[in-house]
């Protein structure tokens, strides 16, 4: 079995793959890893991490006061850990709006710090691709103290350093109905003896995209600030199928209470159309002037396609004036339970706060449907070399 510590867990959407796979169209659990503990340090999506792994140990902490001492005073042994993964918070390192080296930008520190008294054989870093070209207080690209920071921990004492794998994942090609990007780092200790290098998954639908259509069309109509809690058919594709299970109760598929200008423009909106299409309206005369769009960004105020896999999800999924996420027919901002969907969490997933707190425990994930491929490749990658 492998070991494996899960850092920055979030809801558990990376966790995910370490503890199930797909078999016959239907998540099941797995049994070849196992978590030996969980860090997050937001209270609601620590608590949803403990909803839906009641048997992994979930350190509700910030991950500066974690240490061996620490995780001993808990009966947790740092010892013998084959795997860390995780992904820092990444809002920092976006590439959409104003980046700030912050506090949440020094967190792969954490991580590399964790890394260095853990040592496991080997970890998954996962980050928006920001991380690639952001600059710290010096002025140079983070990447430096980032991929080379991890292939040389010799400023943590005598220990071994990592040979990184660097890759741009797009989820699509998974199986996820979302064009989303990341970086993924994958580290081996540079001591082991291994026999066959790293590579990362293949592609498994990268000719044959599972559309937004494909992911929510069987979801119930709502109107503005409405929730419905029953499924009203059976679902009309394997990937409705595969997130459905045996759910029967239909949870977080609730509308914001839109106002009546942002209703407005969303009404005017045709498929795929947003902010600039307005405007031009606008200015034809189509629209009232008092429609005009002075702020956001050109893709904000957008609805999405039926036919292609969905845009980012982010923790602002149900929010127009933050990017492009109008439902492509009905004139409302996606739900938490159809931002579930494209990220590929399955129905029973139980997601803990208000409405922000869980749009942003789904939008923060890595899709769990992503995470199973990373954690077959990893298995058999361990097998391979007999680690």
């Amino acid at each position: 079995m492998i070991e494996v510590v899960d850092l920055f867990s979030g809801a558990g959407g990376l966790t995910f793959g370490f503890q199930n796979t797909i078999k016959n169209n239907k998540f099941v659990s797995r049994n070849d890893f196992n978590i030996r503990f969980a860090n997050e340090f937001n209270h609601d999506a620590a608590e949803a991490f403990r909803q839906n792994y009641p048997r992994v140990t979930m350190i509700e902490e910030d991950i500066a006061n974690i240490d061996e001492h620490f995780l001993k005073s808990k009966g947790i042994s740092s010892k013998r850990v084959d795997l860390v993964i995780g992904g820092p918070p990444c809002q920092s390192f976006s590439t959409v709006g104003k980046r700030q080296y912050d506090k949440r930008a020094k967190m792969y520190r954490e991580y590399r710090r964790i890394l260095s008294f853990i040592q496991p054989k080997m970890f998954v870093f996962e980050n928006v691709y920001g991380l690639l070209t952001m600059k710290n207080e010096q002025n140079g690209p983070i990447i430096r103290n980032v991929k080379e920071s991890f292939n040389d921990l010799s400023s943590f004492g005598d220990i071994s350093g990592y040979d990184v794998y660097t890759k741009l994942i797009n989820a699509k090609d998974f199986g996820v109905p979302q064009n989303r990007e990341r970086v993924f780092l994958i580290g081996i200790r540079k001591d082991l003896k291994i026999k066959f290098e790293w590579t990362f998954p293949e592609e498994t639908t990268l000719n044959n995209e599972i559309t937004l259509r494909d992911a929510i069309s069987d979801l119930p109509i709502l109107g503005n600030n409405e929730q419905k809690n029953n499924y009203i058919c059976e679902p009309r594709t394997e990937y409705q199928a595969l997130l459905k299970g045996n759910q029967t109760e239909l949870l977080n598929h609730v509308s914001r209470n839109h106002g009546e200008r942002l209703q407005k423009i969303m009404r005017a909106l045709g498929e795929g159309q947003g902010k600039n299409d307005i405007n031009r309206m606008v200015e034809d005369g189509i629209l009232d002037k008092d429609l005009y769009l002075t702020s956001g960004y050109n893709n904000t105020y957008g609805r999405l396609w039926w036919d292609r896999p969905s845009t980012t999800i982010t923790n602002n999924l149900s929010t127009p004036s933050s990017l492009r996420c109008i439902h492509p027919e009905q004139n409302r901002a996606l739900t938490a339970r159809e931002g579930a969907r494209i990220q590929s969490f399955p129905d029973n997933y139980r997601f803990v706060g208000g409405l922000q707190a869980i749009n942003t425990q789904i939008g923060n994930a890595v899709p769990p449907i992503l995470s199973i491929h990373l954690a077959n490749r990893i298995k058999n990658f361990f097998e391979e070399n007999k680690l």
